[in-house]
């Protein structure tokens, strides 16, 4: 069955109002009509079974008929913390970790960023295409929640808010012996994770003293080197199996 988000306000005890791309979609694409039936998601984690009662040039109208807890999201609130790369790399990365079940992801400028945002407007129009991204995953995968895509941040920024996490860590090419398996054995009750991933060139060594500094704890990700658009999506895999939530 077909799904959508809508925002709450759009929700009443009855009916669901579905204003956005996702009308046009549903009409001129799915081609579905009065009576047929599809999944609708208030963005918070809650699936409404709905038929649709009225299309119209403004918005399509639904009728409720049951609502139930989605269960596609994980019990865990992961969050990205993005070292910006070049080209696609990002819209990727969204998209990847969309889908795995990420709950936040942060880009940060990192001194080997390729990728400089001249200005705040430059910031926010890369953010709208982001979160458009985020959005598509989320509806693609059966999400219950569209991940937030936060506006970058300086490292500095980035590890204040890493530290607010149960769990805070950073892969780095150049640790040797602390493994993503140990922290993970070490940390079985945490309920909130985070973790940074370098740009193209990795971290410099500043960076990751300033993580170290921190208490945040670097790790291996084993004897080869990933690349930065791997990385992510990698971590995120075997965080969830690794915290029981696959």
């Amino acid at each position: 069955m077909p799904k959508f988000f809508t925002p709450r306000e759009n929700i009443t005890d009855t009916t669901i109002i579905i204003d956005n791309e996702d009308a046009k979609h549903i009409e001129r694409v799915l081609r579905l009509g009065v009576g047929d039936e599809i999944m609708v998601c208030d963005g918070r984690g809650i699936d409404y079974r709905a038929k649709i009662s009225e299309i119209n040039k403004s918005c399509i109208i639904c009728d409720i008929l049951s609502s139930e807890k989605c269960d596609t999201e994980p019990g865990i609130k992961v969050t990205l913390y993005q070292g910006i790369p070049k080209a696609s790399k990002m819209d990727y990365i969204i998209q990847k970790t969309t889908e795995l079940g990420i709950t936040r992801i942060v880009p940060v400028t990192l001194s080997r960023c390729v990728v400089k945002l001249e200005n705040r407007n430059a910031e926010k129009k890369k953010v709208e295409r982001w979160k458009k991204i985020a959005y598509e995953a989320a509806k693609q995968s059966g999400r219950g929640v569209i991940p937030e895509v936060s506006m970058p941040m300086t490292l500095e920024e980035a590890i204040v808010d890493m530290k607010r996490a149960d769990l805070a860590f950073a892969p780095y090419e150049c640790e040797a012996n602390t493994r993503l398996y140990d922290v993970i054995e070490n940390n079985s009750g945490v309920d909130t994770v985070s973790f940074m991933i370098g740009p193209e060139g990795g971290f410099d060594i500043t960076e990751t003293q300033k993580l170290t500094d921190a208490g945040i704890t670097t790790i291996t990700l084993g004897r080869r080197i990933l690349r930065t658009e791997t990385a992510g999506e990698a971590v995120l895999a075997m965080l969830m199996y690794g915290l029981k939530e696959i």
